[in-house]
């Protein structure tokens, strides 16, 4: 490990590509060397193109580079006030997720942890925003810990060492353009 501070990232804002971003930066961390792990507080169920380039990174992994796992942790976006949501499960997976964290930070594994969506699984209530702000008063001091979703708390942008906000500008969907693979998923 070549780096002597780990630091506190949070990509956020109502623009396209805080999960992008992050995915970049793993791509980036994977290809000096580091050990990367991607948690993904909300996604699961679906498959998403992220899935299947990790699989190839790590079928080409060498002495040369890092190490990487991505591990889809939620049940799926969904809505507070949506009939068919079971937010139980959505509940317990998002505390699954945390916890599988707070174990994955101190078991020596990785210089990065990237906690994908975590912001919208504390904007919906599904984790408590102080479970998060203690899992980073908590993190090794040379982990990189990268937090994504819209709405970061203003507790949590006060403990980051970078924050960068998404600003939408212009989006397909406002001019009724679906999600496309390879753009959105």
């Amino acid at each position: 490990m070549d780096h002597t501070k780990g630091l506190v990232i949070i990509h956020t804002g109502e623009g396209k590509g805080k999960t992008t971003s992050a995915l970049g930066l793993a791509l980036r961390a994977w290809g000096n060397g580091l050990h990367i792990l991607i948690i993904q507080f909300i996604k699961g169920g679906q498959h998403y193109g992220e899935l299947d380039a990790i699989s190839a990174l790590q079928s080409v992994e060498s002495e040369t580079t890092g190490h990487i796992e991505i591990h889809q942790c939620g049940k799926g976006f969904t809505q507070r006030k949506t009939k068919n949501t079971n937010m139980d499960d959505h509940i317990k997976a998002a505390h699954n997720a945390l916890n599988t964290a707070a174990y994955e930070m101190n078991s020596g594994n990785w210089d990065m942890i990237i906690l994908d969506e975590i912001c919208y699984a504390i904007k919906f209530n599904l984790i408590d925003l102080n479970d998060v702000v203690e899992i980073i008063n908590q993190k090794p001091s040379q982990l990189h810990l990268v937090l994504t979703g819209r709405d970061a708390p203003k507790e949590l942008i006060s403990k980051a060492d970078l924050v960068t906000e998404m600003k939408l500008v212009r989006h397909p969907y406002q001019h009724g353009i679906k999600a496309q693979k390879g753009i959105e998923f």
